[in-house]
């Protein structure tokens, strides 16, 4: 992934290191998790604690985009989960496209996680002339080549492959010619697209690596 093309920015011109993004995120589900159990207010320790991080970080993380404490108070759950929304761009409603839906494709499908976040997937697109014309969990499954006109129509910034390896460059070719603004690529391989597009990469075996290779530096340290 070209972490330029990636890059956030404050709304004073800073940019914004791709990490401290990520731990809005966390900030986020904590926030929200706080508000589920009843409480009203939490502060930087508080959430710094809960996710390993500690209160200067997350300071300093928001810090970046505004002030967002009260003397005496901390941070309000439900006017910081606001602002962190509209940072994060989901305070809004983001139709989103897969292509590919097959296991993964289908699980992602019957992810209601999405949902909760603001995201929808409205549209699903195959090749396998079987599944098109059907739908997985009311979402309606189309065939590939109709990617342009369903991407118009439903104003589809964001788009999901789930495809085998081979595959994925052309229908990320596919979707950014269809207009498609940002892209998660599941596939196993590097996607080359304009610097336009945002894109992120998940490997769950790459992952799996970092995870690994954790436990065994934690094994031979000990």
């Amino acid at each position: 992934m070209n972490d330029d093309k990636n890059k956030s920015m404050a709304p004073s011109g800073e940019a914004v290191p791709k990490a401290v993004v990520s731990r809005l995120s966390l900030y986020l589900r904590e926030l929200q998790r706080l508000i589920r159990d009843g409480q009203e207010t939490t502060s930087s320790s508080q959430l710094g604690q809960m996710l390993g991080f500690s209160d200067a970080q997350v300071r300093k993380d928001l810090a970046y985009f505004g002030h967002f404490g009260h003397p005496g108070i901390g941070y309000r759950c439900d006017e910081l989960v606001q602002a962190v929304r509209r940072i994060l761009g989901t305070d809004r409603d983001w139709p989103v496209a897969i292509v590919g839906t097959g296991n993964l494709g289908t699980a992602l499908l019957g992810y209601k996680g999405f949902g909760h976040q603001g995201f929808r997937i409205v549209a699903a697109f195959d090749v396998d002339a079987g599944k098109v014309g059907g739908s997985i969990v009311g979402v309606p499954i189309y065939d590939i080549e109709r990617l342009p006109e369903v991407v118009d129509q439903q104003r589809i910034k964001l788009g999901i492959i789930a495809v085998p390896g081979p595959a994925a460059q052309g229908v990320a070719d596919k979707l950014v010619a269809a207009g498609v603004e940002g892209i998660v690529n599941f596939a196993p391989v590097t996607l080359v697209l304009p610097t336009s597009v945002s894109q992120i990469g998940v490997d769950l075996a790459i992952e799996l690596e970092q995870l690994s290779f954790a436990v065994v530096s934690r094994g031979e340290s000990g």
